[in-house]
C-alpha cells in the first residue's frame, strides 16, 4: 500500500518537460534496470560514471547504488584519501602513489560529481583529498599544453575536471576558466569518436555551471554566458538530418547542454536528439553508455547535481541480468584489419587476420582476443570517456589530436560504425576496419 501511495504521489507531480515522453517511460525504465544489473554483476570494476547514472534515475535500488558507492570509495580513498605530501612519501603500510603519472583528470572528476548526487551526503572531510588531488591534476594537465599543444590528457578530461569543481562549488581560478575559454575561442577542442560534440557539450557544462558561482566576477560571468550559447549553437549545427547531435553516443551529453540552459523546451533541436535516441537505444550496450545515455532521457545533467536536494527517492528499480548462454560451441570468426594511409605509417596494412572470439562479443572483447601477425604481438591502447573506452593506439600507431588524427571504425564495406569499441558486436563472418584517418 505504501507504494502505490508513493507511486500516487509522484504521479501528481509536474513532469520534467526535459524528460522522454511518457510513451517511452517503459523502454527508459527497462535501460535503468539493465544498467543497474550490469553494475552489479560480479567481477566488474567499478566506473563513477556508471554511479552518477544511477543516482539521476527516477527509481532507485538504494541498497545496491549503496553497495555500489562503497566499492567505489573503497577504490578511489585508498588513491585519494591523503595529501599529495603522504601520497610521495607514504609510512610504513601505505602504498606509495606517484605523482608523475599521467593525470587522471576525469575519472577523479567523475567520482567526485558521483560523491555531490549521493543521498544522504557523505562526510565531507574525506573528499578534502579528492578535491586537492584534482586541482593538482588540473595544473599537472595544463603544464602538457606548453609541449603539444593540449593537456595532457584532453580537453575533454579537462573540462570536466572543472566542471566537477564548480558542482562542489570549489572556487576556480580564473586562469584555469581562462584556459577553456581561449580554446573555446579558438576551436582548439580535440576529436572524439568522429566529431568534436563531447568536449564542446562538457566545456559549455563547465561555462554554465561557473557562470551562476557567486564569486565570479560580472565581466567573467559574460564571457562564460557568450561562450555557453556559442557552444550551443555549434552543437544545433552540428545536429544531422536524423537528429543526432555528432552520433548516437555523443548526443546524451550534448542534450545536457540543453538540460543545464534550461533552453530544451524552447529549443527544436532538443526534442529531435530525444526522438533520435529513443530511436538508437539498442545502440547502448555497455553500462558507462547506458549511464549518459540515462542522463539525458530522465531530464537529468551534471550542472544539476551542484543544487540536488535530499528528498525521499523511490525504491522500486529490479535489476536485469542478461542470461548466460548455454553451454555450447558458440563462437565467431571477424577479419580485423588495420589500415594506416598516413606518411607517419611504415606499410598501409599494419594487421590483418582472422580473429575468433565467443558469439555476442563486442569489439573490444575481439581487440583482445586478436592473435599476433608474424612475430608481433596485437597490441592497442584505449582512453577512458564518459561512454567507455576510446581507441586512441593500434600496433604502436597513437592517434595524435594535434595532427588532426585519430582510429576510426569501419564495417569491411567502408562505413562508419558509428558506435565505440565496447559497444559494437561484430557478426560472425564479417569484417571490421580500424583506419587511422584525419578530421
Amino acid at each position: 500500500m505504501w507504494l502505490l501511495l508513493a507511486l500516487l504521489q509522484v504521479a501528481v507531480l509536474p513532469a520534467r518537460s526535459c524528460e522522454a515522453p511518457a510513451e517511452a517511460a517503459v523502454a527508459v525504465r527497462a535501460l535503468g534496470a539493465r544498467l543497474l544489473g550490469l553494475a552489479m554483476e560480479p567481477g566488474q570494476d567499478v566506473d563513477p560514471g556508471i554511479y552518477v547514472g544511477l543516482r539521476l534515475g527516477n527509481e532507485h535500488d538504494l541498497s545496491m547504488e549503496q553497495s555500489y558507492l562503497q566499492r567505489l570509495q573503497d577504490a578511489f580513498q585508498g588513491r585519494y584519501g591523503r595529501s599529495l605530501h603522504a601520497a610521495s612519501h607514504p609510512s610504513h603500510g601505505h602504498q606509495h602513489r606517484n605523482t608523475d603519472s599521467m593525470p587522471e583528470t576525469g575519472h577523479l572528476a567523475l567520482y567526485l560529481l558521483g560523491l555531490r548526487a549521493t543521498c544522504p551526503p557523505p562526510d565531507p572531510a574525506p573528499q578534502r583529498f579528492p578535491v586537492t588531488w584534482l586541482k593538482y591534476y588540473l595544473e599537472k594537465d595544463w603544464a602538457g599544453s606548453r609541449h603539444h599543444g593540449h593537456p595532457l590528457t584532453s580537453y575533454y578530461q579537462y573540462s570536466l575536471g572543472v566542471l566537477a569543481l564548480c558542482v562542489h562549488h570549489k572556487r576556480v581560478r580564473e586562469e584555469v576558466i581562462q584556459r577553456l575559454l581561449v580554446a573555446e575561442q579558438h576551436r582548439r577542442f580535440g576529436h572524439v569518436n568522429g566529431n568534436a560534440v563531447d568536449t564542446e557539450a562538457v566545456a559549455a557544462l563547465a561555462f554554465a555551471c561557473l557562470e551562476k558561482e557567486q564569486h565570479i566576477r560580472a565581466g567573467l560571468a559574460a564571457e562564460l554566458r557568450a561562450a555557453v550559447h556559442r557552444a550551443r549553437a555549434r552543437l544545433v549545427e552540428a545536429q544531422s538530418t536524423d537528429g543526432l547531435i555528432g552520433n548516437a553516443f555523443s548526443t546524451p551529453l550534448a542534450m545536457q547542454v540543453f538540460i543545464a540552459t534550461d533552453t530544451c523546451r524552447t529549443q527544436p533541436a532538443y526534442g529531435r536528439a530525444m526522438a533520435a535516441l529513443l530511436q538508437h537505444l539498442d545502440s547502448f550496450t555497455s553500462a558507462a553508455s547506458m549511464a549518459q545515455a540515462l542522463l539525458a532521457l530522465n531530464g537529468r545533467s551534471y550542472v544539476g547535481i551542484s543544487s540536488m536536494q535530499c528528498q525521499e527517492e523511490l525504491d522500486t528499480l529490479t535489476p536485469v541480468f542478461l542470461e548466460p548462454l548455454p553451454p555450447g560451441p558458440h563462437n565467431m570468426t571477424v577479419r580485423l584489419m588495420v589500415e594506416c594511409p598516413v606518411l607517419e605509417c611504415p606499410q598501409q596494412l599494419l594487421y590483418d587476420s582472422p580473429v575468433s572470439a565467443p558469439a555476442g562479443a563486442s569489439l573490444l572483447d575481439l581487440l583482445r582476443a586478436a592473435p599476433p601477425q608474424g612475430s608481433q604481438n596485437f597490441m592497442f591502447e584505449t582512453q577512458d570517456t564518459a561512454y567507455g573506452p576510446f581507441l586512441t593506439s593500434v600496433q604502436g600507431m597513437a592517434a595524435r589530436p594535434k595532427e588532426r588524427h585519430y582510429w576510426q571504425l569501419l564495417s569491411g564495406h567502408g562505413t562508419s560504425l558509428q558506435m565505440g569499441i565496447a559497444d559494437y558486436r561484430p557478426e560472425d563472418g564479417s569484417t571490421v576496419i580500424l583506419r587511422l584517418s584525419k578530421w
